[in-house]
């Protein structure tokens, strides 16, 4: 299902709290949302649509992935400078972020899965693990 995008910046600013496989639903929900946003969205966190659960969606190149309580376990010592916008917010933000990470996570059968991103898909999961952790960019 669809959903209207939140962007309550006092809702948006609260800490998510750990997913468990009856949140499954808003997992689809954040790739139907995604899907439906993809001609100016990346990606999404759950509260973005609502629900203060860690569960992110991406999408890297023409495939989607959810991902609910998502950890980084290894990342790039350095950092890079960039910016980026958002679509609970206008405009754009300067931000720091590994150029790769090493995520721990479950996917959509509640299975845990390993993964690591390079690059702009390495900035977007960044960019939603910041918003289950409440950091407005």
């Amino acid at each position: 299902m669809i959903r209207d995008i939140v962007r309550d910046t006092f809702f948006l600013s609260q800490p998510s709290v750990a997913a468990d496989r009856k949140d499954m639903p808003i997992a689809e929900d954040l790739i139907d949302t995604l899907k439906a946003n993809a001609d100016r969205c990346v990606g999404l966190a759950a509260n973005m649509i609502g629900e203060r659960k860690c569960i992110i969606a991406i999408r890297v190149g023409h495939a989607y992935l959810a991902m609910l309580n998502p950890v980084v376990v290894r990342h790039a010592k350095e950092q890079y400078e960039t910016s980026e916008g958002c679509l609970s917010l206008d405009g754009e933000r300067p931000v720091k972020r590994y150029a790769w990470l090493e995520v721990e996570y479950r996917d959509l059968k509640f299975k845990k899965q390993r993964q690591t991103f390079r690059d702009f898909p390495a900035e977007i999961v960044q960019h939603e693990l910041d918003h289950c952790a409440g950091i407005l960019i």
